[in-house]
């Protein structure tokens, strides 16, 4: 009896149809910072840049704002851009693989064409689903829009 039981659990292991004791926070499927100092602050606040859970990329939100000096948006949306672009670059995929975006912005209406024309050089047709939010305000004080993206790459 105890043969035949243990052999039924191995058969349901091995179809997948129990959990495995792996996570989806696996360390080597967590991406983090590659500057130290980037990474020590998230590190001490407690999240990742990205995590892989299967064929799917969660990444954490990124702010935009524009750098001291600067009168115009565009520049901080272009460096938001780039910085996801290669997050998404670490972890296999690329922006036609995000399926979803929702951004957080502190002004919604004044800043959405400018932030919408900065997207639209990034992600292609056929579009992902964006949400758009308006907020208050967001964590870091010079941010006006912060991005979150879910990518999913498809294993061929």
């Amino acid at each position: 009896m105890l043969i035949k039981r243990a052999a039924r659990v191995i058969t349901i292991l091995a179809a997948g149809l129990l959990p495995s004791t792996a996570t989806a926070r696996d360390p080597a499927n967590v991406l983090m910072p590659e500057n130290p100092e980037a990474r020590a602050f998230q590190e001490a606040v407690g999240y990742a840049t990205a995590v892989i859970a299967g064929d799917t990329i969660y990444l954490s939100g990124v702010v935009a704002g524009p750098a001291k000096g600067e009168s115009d948006l565009a520049p901080g949306y272009e460096r938001a851009f780039a910085q996801i672009a290669a997050t998404l670059a670490r972890a296999g995929a690329g922006w036609d693989d995000v399926v979803d975006i929702t951004t957080f912005h502190t002004d919604l209406a004044a800043h959405i064409d400018g932030f919408a024309a900065v997207k639209n050089r990034h992600v292609k047709a056929p579009f992902p689903a964006w949400t758009a939010i308006g907020v208050s305000r967001l964590y870091e004080p010079t941010a006006v829009v912060e991005i979150k993206v879910v990518a999913r790459v498809v294993k061929k």
